[in-house]
């Protein structure tokens, strides 16, 4: 079972990670944004189906 403390630290990690590009190239944050606003529901499902098994397979790699 999940400890609430590793749940926290990833979410914590997922929110470090998500404000560092921003940050560190807010210029090209703001194209990639843009670009993928103009992504229709198709490509974006694929980017998000390629994106959640990427996620598993690293957490399944990492976690064992």
């Amino acid at each position: 079972m999940v400890a609430w403390s590793d749940l926290l630290a990833g979410v914590a990690f997922l929110l470090i990670l998500e404000g560092l590009f921003p940050f560190a190239a807010p210029r090209a944050w703001r194209r990639g944004v843009a670009a993928i606003g103009q992504m229709n529901d198709t490509q974006l499902r694929i980017l998000g189906t390629a994106l959640t098994i990427a996620g598993l397979v690293l957490l399944y790699v990492v976690r064992g």
